[in-house]
């Protein structure tokens, strides 16, 4: 069945973390103890409703301050397909995780108050969806009956938000505006009979009817993760490469090409799950066999034969850092870039990304959930792909040598 990926975001009290647990309640994807759960802790807190926010708040700072701090996915179902949704903060400090759960995305719900419109986080979660280039994203206006359901409330939001897209340099490939009442269950997965003046689908129905026209048919990528020797008897001259396809297919005779050596040969073998297969696609785990003899490590890559790929020592990322201590000049990290870990150093950083300005060209250190376009160079050449062209070759992170933790994440321009 088919996965759609989503993340949500939203100001702090827009209603997200309801939203989801209405979703989660009317697609019968609570667990019985868990839906136990929200009723007697509604009932303690002296609500005569569910409080659905219960069911998606699992750190006890959640709980205790009602808001979403950490990126949870959160797995449910319906009849026509499989949903991953990435629950995402909304308070600026988070704006780092709200990123990182956005990254893989193929749809964003970014929830607006019927009563305070369009607020500045919500603006940051609409220009950072436009910076990873999602193809769609939800705008569902909640709290409608906290204005009686008032179709002028709704529509001033829907101009707004038609201003945002047609301002952005990164305009997005479709845009739905949804009036909503999360804690009512108003719009949420059927239409509502309190907004007749509402024509359109539901959120669920929006969901469900999603097809991703940006997607299609990319040429093949293997990173190899892992090359296999077994030290048994009869497995002398055994050599196989391990790794997940990250895009394209592969079959066996296929003529491929290897990077960085670029040598070219032919798939011998493909075994899957320990039973040699035909064909894999993108996606599938698996490790392979090639013609000749041929020597690949860790970070190589297998594309198609007859593909004119060049490598890079310099590239341009957009980035957002994760770290305390900003980002200088100079810098040298670690660069993680699928399979592949190099040594990088900084060599300029061009611009900076502002709510109410946009970019704008300033050089000072970057500092914590700040976002900026570097120039770096790698200690060797790496194979890359834009990330608007293939989001899965073109997603790196950056890593700090004395301490060992990931301080940006980035796409390649």
């Amino acid at each position: 069945m088919e996965v759609l990926k989503i993340a949500t975001a939203g100001s702090v009290d827009d209603g997200k973390s309801t939203l989801i647990g209405r979703l989660l309640y009317e697609t019968k994807s609570l667990p019985v103890d868990r839906l136990a759960e929200i009723e007697e802790r509604s009932k303690a807190k002296g609500y005569d409703y569910l409080d659905f926010s219960l069911a998606t708040d699992g750190l006890l700072a959640e709980r205790e301050q009602g808001i979403t701090i950490d990126v949870a996915h959160i797995y449910f179902s319906t009849a026509k397909r499989n949903y991953i949704l990435a629950d995402t903060p909304g308070h600026e400090e988070y704006t780092r995780n709200m990123l990182t759960g956005a990254s893989t995305a193929q749809m964003a719900v970014i929830l607006v108050d019927a009563r305070k419109g369009i607020v500045s986080q919500t603006r940051r979660h609409f220009a950072i969806n436009q910076l990873l280039r999602i193809p769609k994203v939800i705008v569902a206006v909640n709290k409608m009956d906290l204005v009686n359901y008032n179709q002028e409330a709704y529509e001033q939001i829907k101009a707004d938000f038609n201003q945002l897209l047609t301002s952005s340099d990164y305009p997005l490939q479709e845009l739905e505006i949804i009036p909503v009442s999360a804690l009512q269950g108003d719009n949420v997965t059927t239409n509502s009979a309190k907004m007749p003046w509402y024509p359109g689908r539901s959120v669920l129905q929006t969901l469900e009817d999603f097809e991703d026209s940006t997607s299609r048919e990319r040429p093949l990528r293997f990173p190899v993760q892992l090359v296999l020797r077994p030290k048994k008897e009869g497995y002398h001259d055994y050599r196989s490469y391990a790794g997940r396809l990250t895009g394209g297919q592969l079959t066996e005779g296929q003529g491929v090409q290897l990077l960085p050596a670029g040598h070219r040969t032919q798939v011998k073998a493909i075994y899957q799950g320990g039973d040699r297969v035909h064909k894999v696609v993108s996606g599938d785990s698996i490790s392979l066999e090639l013609e000749g003899d041929y020597q690949l490590s860790r970070g190589d890559w297998l594309v198609p034969e007859e593909e004119e790929k060049q490598g890079t020592r310099q590239l341009e990322l957009l980035c957002c850092w994760m770290d305390h201590s900003p980002l200088q000049p100079g810098a040298k990290l670690w660069m993680q870039h699928g399979t592949q870990l190099v040594q990088v150093k900084i060599k300029s950083l061009t611009a900076k990304w502002d709510l109410d300005e946009g970019w704008t060209e300033d050089s000072s250190p970057l500092g914590l959930n700040e976002i900026g376009r570097l120039e770096l160079m790698t200690s060797k050449e790496v194979f890359v792909d834009a990330f608007s062209d293939y989001p899965e070759n073109g997603s790196v992170i950056l890593i700090s040598p004395s301490t060992n933790q990931t301080v940006a994440a980035g796409i390649v321009q």
